[in-house]
């Protein structure tokens, strides 16, 4: 049997090269969108997670940023914690309630369906963390049209 000759990886180690960067930095021209939509159930995959980094990014790079919630997707943007709202169980528990706020706070917007939020998932308005802008099941599409109109940047986020 071949002897193993390499030393252990380490903490600190690379593992490749993570600062060359192959394509130019885009940033936003004047007026610019994007538009980031969420049909996924919070929890269900990585996407939610990454995706809501993208709409980050994006507002950083100095789009005017939406991300819509509708569907299972309103599950994002409900408040979370145990034993008290706010109260972190367990290390990325609220990974989504910290990355929706830490978006709102960089000026992004967030909208969530009503219709998705009472009919498939029984929460009221007050149950969406502050800052999310409650909107008509109408207002979806017509959402979605206005970003496309515009000439946005559009990453629709779907699992399920």
């Amino acid at each position: 049997m071949p002897a193993i000759t390499a030393p252990a990886h380490a903490d600190g180690d690379f593992f490749v090269d993570y600062e060359e960067k192959v394509f130019e930095d885009v940033q936003a021209m004047e007026g610019e969108k994007a538009l980031i939509t969420f049909h996924t159930v919070a929890f269900e995959g990585s996407i939610g997670l990454v995706n809501l980094l993208q709409a980050k990014r994006l507002k950083r790079k100095g789009y005017d940023t939406s991300v819509l919630l509708y569907g299972p997707g309103v599950t994002l943007g409900i408040q979370r914690g145990f034993p008290k709202l706010g109260s972190e169980a367990f290390p990325g528990h609220l990974n989504f309630n910290n990355q929706i706020k830490g978006f709102l706070e960089e000026g992004g917007k967030v909208y969530a369906c009503r219709f998705a939020l009472q009919a498939l998932y029984g929460h009221g308005e007050p149950a969406l963390i502050p800052g999310i802008t409650p909107i008509s099941p109408l207002d979806v599409l017509d959402l979605m049209l206005i970003h496309r109109r515009a000439g946005a940047v559009i990453l629709d986020t779907w699992t399920l």
